[in-house]
């Protein structure tokens, strides 16, 4: 399936997100965090020899993971900088082919929906294979982790009591009761194929309504929270599943395609020591540990170097 929904963390991020971001980005720059550099971090400049450059987009998530490979390198002897908070993929994917940041974080499905739109979406493996194809020849990709940060409908805690689903039921689980709730969304949710049209064509959900909301934003989040939608459409990463004990279906058909966590490097830039390290995070790091992090993050406001350094020692990368 063509990934046309790809998820929004890769042009802007969801509401609210992007403040949180700025915030944990000035505490970086003043140094309480990962980046003691306090130069534009647009500047078009290639590191001193042997300093991977680490960089991230301008939403929370992308700091957060930016300090974990970064820290993970610095657990090797490698030389690092941080580049935090840069803006969108349009600017970082610049930076990238001119080597004025090594390592960036990003999301396998949504890079290749940038890259491509039209490339379907069928395997993580897939995914990675096309990416690499429509890839700047001086960049790779490198093993993705099974942590994603994707789409998902998702239902609030009374609903998930009321019909007795689990973080182990799936999408198909609904098909019965689904036509006594109303779904919620960004108005686009309606008519895109990962959306409602998808879910009657690959589940056979037909919802009692749906409420136009935003794309996974405060209104999303307050609507089911509130009970008035029983399911919306909630990033899988979102604290507020963790906050509202909101209950994310399993998408057996990846309806929603893929967003796998994946290093995209600069080839020259990363030494096969540096590949190996930052490969062994991504077998290390799965949605559910993603979200208790994001949560410490967002929600706890912990500093995210601190996070992610805890995060590397109780895996064993540190």
């Amino acid at each position: 399936m063509t990934s046309t929904a790809a998820h929004s963390r890769s042009f802007g991020r969801r509401p609210g997100v992007a403040a949180l971001a700025l915030a944990a980005a000035t505490a970086l720059l003043a140094g309480c965090s990962s980046s003691d550099d306090t130069s534009d971090p647009l500047a078009e400049k290639t590191a001193e020899g042997g300093t991977v450059v680490v960089g991230s987009n301008n939403f929370a998530e992308s700091i957060l993971l930016a300090d974990i490979y970064g820290e993970a390198l610095k657990a090797k002897g490698i030389k690092v900088e941080y580049k935090p908070n840069i803006g969108s993929r349009e600017t970082t994917y610049g930076l990238l082919k001119n080597g004025s940041i090594t390592v960036l974080p990003e999301y396998n499905g949504s890079l290749l929906a940038y890259l491509d739109p039209k490339a379907e979406q069928k395997t993580a493996e897939a995914v990675n294979a096309a990416a690499k194809t429509k890839l700047d020849p001086k960049l790779t990709l490198l093993e993705s982790a099974p942590a994603e940060d994707k789409d998902s409908v998702s239902i609030n805690a009374e609903t998930a009591k009321k019909y007795s689903l689990t973080a182990s039921s799936t999408l198909a689980d609904l098909k019965d009761i689904a036509p006594e709730l109303v779904i919620g969304g960004s108005p686009e949710f309606q008519t895109r194929q990962q959306g409602l049209v998808g879910l009657e064509a690959e589940y056979g959900l037909k919802f009692k309504s749906f409420k136009a909301l935003d794309a996974g934003g405060p209104l999303t989040q307050a609507a089911l929270t509130k009970n008035t939608v029983q399911a919306a459409d909630i990033f899988t990463t979102d604290p507020t599943i963790t906050k509202e004990k909101f209950v994310v279906l399993q998408d057996p058909k990846n309806l929603f395609g893929f967003a796998n966590v994946t290093p995209l490097v600069y080839k020259s830039g990363l030494s096969q020591e540096g590949v190996a390290a930052l490969n062994e995070v991504s077998a290390k790091l799965d949605t559910k540990s993603l979200l208790e992090m994001d949560s410490q993050v967002q929600l706890e406001n912990e500093d995210p170097l601190d996070v992610a350094r805890a995060w590397l020692k109780s895996v064993g990368l540190s």
